[in-house]
């Protein structure tokens, strides 16, 4: 079978070193399609010594020691490029430059997810493998007492995940928050498959071995009596206006989640609607786009204008939550601060008025979903006004009927009229 890449070394001979000699550089070149690229080694020799010591079959004997070292390198380099099916660049230089024996350690794979979540402005992403991280490190060193440093991917075996499984729940952690670390670390093991890391047969997630705890959708929405009863509650203090305010402009506006609020531009609004793109799917979904559109109504026009950025710049965010120029990082913790405040003055004013104590940003999306099917609307224009890919996803927001809905249809079934 014809190779899809040729590795050599070679003496790169553009510029001396300081040295007075040149770079042997390792060339890796692909015919389809056509790219060489050079990476840097150990050595440096002169046109003449590279002669004598690797462009000759017999080398003089005080040369043969650096020439078995510099075979080493192109014999690793080699084995690491027949591995890949097909041959990439990318995967190549991440399995070159690694430590002996890191493509089965589970901190190589952690640090390099997380860095790659990072790189690619994922932060709440990289956080949770970051999380899942520490509490397996965690499990490791207090109950097992092993060191994280040496966990390979092959130690994991389903029995394995039992015992961390029951760490954490003797923790007092819940089912929501180790399905979510345990999903991680499985997305590890899949990638570390898919690159040839470990054989499939290793892979202890799946039927008859171990599965990660399906936790149940818990239904956060508040119904049509409770919303009318929140919206007309009386504000106590200047920050539960403002958290309600943002609540119910949230609900309103299909539902946006504070990212996207936060997110919003003085361009995005057109004509008495916003458009924009969920920055969740920015990244995951980004073959297939869906623009979201919200009217605006005359509650949420004012929140717009009351809150209103006074610089009306086409590129300038709607609301002051957040400010042009900050890194993801910043971002993050911006948005993450204010969704804390909304939460904990909606949460006041909520349980002041004998409302659910549970409620949060969360629940403006899902009553949002839950109160317009019960309106009449179906679910594909939820669908479309949450931004889902899925329609499954959707139903997921959708809390059911409830019981006076459910009694006015028992009464209307023998209305024959």
């Amino acid at each position: 079978m014809t190779k899809d890449f040729a590795i050599s070394l070679y003496l790169d001979t553009r510029r001396t070193k300081s040295s007075g000699k040149y770079p042997v550089k390792l060339r890796v070149f692909t015919p389809s399609p056509r790219i060489q690229k050079l990476y840097s080694t150990v050595f440096e020799l002169s046109k003449k010594d590279f002669e004598s010591i690797w462009n000759t079959s017999k080398p003089r004997i005080e040369n043969k020691e650096l020439r078995s070292q510099m075979q080493a390198v192109e014999l690793k380099a080699c084995k690491v490029a027949e591995k890949l099916t097909p041959f990439t660049f990318d995967q190549f230089e991440k399995q070159l430059f690694r430590k002996a024996g890191d493509g089965i350690k589970v901190k190589y794979h952690f640090e390099r997810a997380i860095c790659e979540f990072t790189k690619r402005k994922q932060i709440g992403t990289a956080s949770t493998y970051d999380l899942s991280e520490k509490s397996i490190t965690e499990f490791l060193e207090k109950s097992l007492r092993r060191s994280y440093d040496k966990l390979s991917l092959l130690d994991i075996t389903p029995s394995w995940l039992l015992d961390y499984e029951a760490y954490m729940t003797d923790k007092g952690r819940s089912l929501t928050t180790i399905s979510m670390y345990l999903r991680a670390l499985r997305a590890l093991f899949n990638n570390a498959i898919s690159e040839k890391e470990i054989e499939k047969a290793y892979y202890p997630f799946g039927k008859r071995k171990y599965q990660v705890p399906a936790t149940k959708n818990v239904k956060k929405a508040l119904s049509k009596v409770q919303l009318r009863r929140l919206f007309g509650t009386k504000a106590q203090t200047p920050e539960q206006q403002k958290a309600k305010d943002f609540w119910f402009f949230s609900y309103a506006c299909n539902g946006i989640n504070i990212k996207d609020i936060a997110l919003l531009k003085w361009k995005d609004i057109k004509e008495g609607r916003i458009e924009f793109y969920r920055a969740k799917t920015r990244i995951t979904s980004k073959g297939n786009l869906k623009l979201v559109t919200a009217y605006l109504n005359e509650f949420s026009m004012g929140v717009i204008e009351k809150y209103g950025n006074p610089d009306k710049e086409a590129d300038s965010p709607v609301f002051e939550i957040l400010e042009n120029g900050l890194t993801p990082k910043e971002e993050q913790s911006r948005v993450k601060n204010f969704t804390r405040f909304i939460n904990q003055h909606i949460k006041n004013l909520s349980i002041a008025n004998d409302l659910p104590g549970q409620i949060s940003t969360y629940w403006a999306r899902h009553s949002f979903a839950t109160n317009s099917v019960r309106n009449g609307a179906s679910m594909e224009f939820i669908q479309e006004s949450l931004g889902h890919e899925n329609i499954s996803t959707t139903q997921n927001y959708f809390a059911g009927f409830d019981d006076e809905a459910k009694k006015e249809f028992a009464d209307s079934l023998m209305n024959f009229d």
